[in-house]
């Protein structure tokens, strides 16, 4: 069955690591964290998968490499076998299981964090690494298997991936009364543009971000904890969720009505690949253990 793949030299796991790893970097400089041994070794393995498969598996741009959709296509099948034969090293040798976990900022400080250190959450041998990551990042490397699991704020996701619903959070604007006293003038400012506004860039959906770009955005934020405490200086107002509410509630700050905004709540989903729990039967309950914690979570807040 394999007499043609294995006729010929140029195939090796060393190889087959290097491609994965230069692909994820983006380029053989930060593969090789700048180790020029190394630089020339990974360029030398590339070249030699190249002739074995007889195909271009690398696009060199400057300094910078990208993967062909060949080398793609390989990278996947490469880093799906290395793990497997990973995991299956880790069970003989009885060695504790990592988890990477990516999700915003504002979700990872707020609940993620909260969950994972709870009692009964983690056992012995088992790790958690958490990465501050977009959705588009998220749903990328949960195909790139370089995530086990991740946090979004969409249900859809293309295949093969899955999603639980973990719960909804309504956005709200909140506005300083040291800068309008009404709803009424907070609605004549935002026709007029001239809302101060503190929003999470990176976080806010892309359609409520569409409606608002053309008004006064005074500080562009990585997240809706900035935003929240950038809100409690009381100089500009904020687009937050629910669970973010201002301190001191209603009577420094005053609800706004952003009509778009009704039509967009933040939901939050975990998402997975399904070839992750053929690799590691395990991950199933670190799956079911996530859903069922963040769950209760979102409902509590």
């Amino acid at each position: 069955m394999f007499a043609r793949l294995l006729a010929q030299s140029g195939l090796s796991l060393d190889r087959l690591r290097a491609l994965v790893e230069v692909g994820a970097c983006g380029s053989i400089v930060g593969a090789a964290e700048g180790d020029p041994a190394r630089q020339s070794q990974y360029s030398r393995q590339l070249k030699e998968l190249e002739q074995f498969f007889g195909a271009a598996l690398v696009e060199r741009h400057g300094k910078h490499v990208r993967l062909t959709s060949q080398g793609r296509e390989l990278a996947r099948i490469s880093r799906f076998f290395l793990l497997g034969l990973s995991n299956f090293q880790r069970g003989c040798l009885a060695e504790g299981q990592t988890y990477r976990i990516g999700a915003s900022a504002t979700f990872i400080s707020t609940f993620l964090l909260k969950v994972l250190a709870a009692p009964g959450i983690t056992e012995t041998g088992i790790r958690f690494k958490i990465e501050a990551v977009s959705d588009n990042d998220i749903e990328r490397r949960l195909h790139e298997l370089t995530l086990d699991f991740g946090v979004v704020t969409r249900d859809t996701l293309s295949r093969p991936l899955r999603t639980a619903v973990l719960g909804r959070s309504a956005l709200r604007l909140w506005v300083p009364r040291k800068l309008y006293r009404s709803e009424t003038q907070v609605r004549r400012a935002l026709e007029k543009r001239t809302l101060p506004l503190a929003l999470a860039v990176n976080e806010l959906p892309p359609a409520a971000l569409e409606h608002l770009q053309e008004g006064a955005i005074a500080l562009a934020c990585e997240s809706f904890v900035e935003a929240q405490i950038a809100l409690q200086e009381q100089v500009m107002a904020a687009i937050i969720p629910d669970f973010l509410k201002p301190a001191g509630g209603p009577g420094p700050f005053l609800q706004g009505r952003v009509p778009t905004l009704k039509s967009l709540p933040m939901q939050y989903c975990l998402a997975w690949n399904p070839r992750l729990l053929r690799l590691n039967p395990h991950a199933a309950r670190r799956r079911d253990a996530l859903i069922s914690g963040l769950g209760a979570k979102l409902k509590t807040t």
